[in-house]
């Protein structure tokens, strides 16, 4: 299917399909004239990626770990997501530390906040 009913059927943007193939992350079919060719295969491809950057998982990680489980053998595919979990865990655990260093500035600022109100009365 062409990109526009392949954008109707993924719900992802005609713009994100072309992004997700400039980023390598598909690699649809063409067409004698040219057009793209998107095979069902390649929709759940989509979708899978489309999960995974909503759960807020870089681009980089993502390319780097969808070959391995669209492809390869069983034992391949067990290592790759044992070593994307790993990976995952690495990035949940950055971003719980980012959260941490967050939440400590709002509550100094909430502390000021409340002695600056205190002191203006």
């Amino acid at each position: 299917m062409r990109i526009g009913e392949a954008s109707r059927v993924s719900g992802v943007s005609a713009r994100s399909l072309r992004h997700y193939e400039d980023e390598g992350l598909i690699v649809p079919g063409r067409c004698g004239n040219g057009f793209r060719d998107y095979c069902q295969s390649t929709l759940d491809r989509v979708l899978a990626i489309r999960s995974l950057l909503e759960s807020g998982l870089p681009v980089r990680l993502i390319r780097e770990v969808l070959p391995g489980l669209t492809g390869g053998t069983e034992a391949a595919t067990e290592m790759v997501c044992s070593e994307f979990l790993h990976e995952v865990q690495g990035y949940r655990d950055r971003i719980a530390a980012r959260i941490a260093v967050l939440s400590d500035q709002q509550a100094a600022l909430d502390a000021y906040l409340k002695e600056a109100r205190r002191t203006d009365l």
